[in-house]
């Protein structure tokens, strides 16, 4: 990709799945990354994988006053961010009647306060730079109707919606998109399905197969790079034609 040479690259969530392969791509590309996670043991395993990594930054970014401090790490490790990939979230599949106000909020927390606080935290920084790009993480899960994630759902539609938003307040110096993706074998998804489950689901997706986080850290690098210059507001999906055919009202 053109553009992402020696670019200061901020990825959350990045200790496994679909962070921790886009945190490998970005360096591929001679990008500067940091990690950020709340779990410091996978962290430590990611920066013995990586050890081109400028840094892993132990941070939960559902409390506001961990994500500016982790922002100053960045700022002392890499002199500011040209790229936020907020990618941080959870998942849990459960009955609609039966999701606790705890569980609810949980799921909130993460998927939707901590994209808000880690973006408002990127994006002054870029406003008062040479400007950058936000990546936010939405999934499919916020464009249909899927059983069994009403919280997850309704964070993810908050995530687009938010990007949409940013993308208008923030523009010309900074783009903001939002990359949706369908069912991708992480470990945070293979923990919630069985393999008869997973092979199920497969044979239902256009593409025979499931999607792998690399095919997300491709497009993650396509949309941060000068390639996509043109690019923002936009919502991208990456299924595999999931649900071109309205296959998620099939599951």
């Amino acid at each position: 990709m053109r553009g992402l040479t020696d670019k200061r690259v901020l990825i959350t969530g990045a200790a496994g799945g679909i962070g921790a392969a886009t945190a490998t791509r970005f360096l591929e590309e001679g990008a500067r990354v940091v990690a950020l996670d709340r779990d410091d043991l996978a962290l430590h395993r990611l920066q013995a994988e990586l050890p081109g990594l400028d840094g892993a930054v132990v941070a939960d970014v559902t409390d506001p006053e961990e994500v500016a401090w982790a922002f100053a790490e960045v700022d002392r490790l890499l002199g500011g961010v040209d790229v936020l990939v907020n990618n941080a979230g959870i998942s849990v599949r459960h009955r609609f009647l039966e999701i606790t106000p705890e569980e609810w909020r949980r799921v909130m927390a993460v998927n939707l306060d901590g994209v808000f606080f880690a973006a408002q935290e990127a994006a002054r920084r870029m406003l008062a730079g040479a400007g950058g790009v936000i990546l936010n993480m939405g999934s499919t899960n916020g464009l249909m109707g899927y059983p069994y994630y009403a919280d997850y759902n309704a964070s993810k539609a908050g995530v687009i919606e938010l990007t949409r938003t940013m993308a208008l307040e923030l523009a010309p110096p900074v783009r903001v998109n939002a990359v949706c993706p369908g069912w991708i074998l992480t470990p945070m998804q293979a923990a919630e399905y069985t393999p008869e489950m997973r092979r199920e689901f497969a044979d239902k997706v256009p593409l025979k197969r499931l999607g792998r986080p690399e095919d997300v850290a491709a497009l993650f690098a396509f949309l941060a790079s000068d390639d996509a210059a043109f690019i923002t507001g936009q919502t991208f999906v990456i299924d595999g034609g999931e649900i071109c055919g309205g296959l998620a009202s099939q599951l």
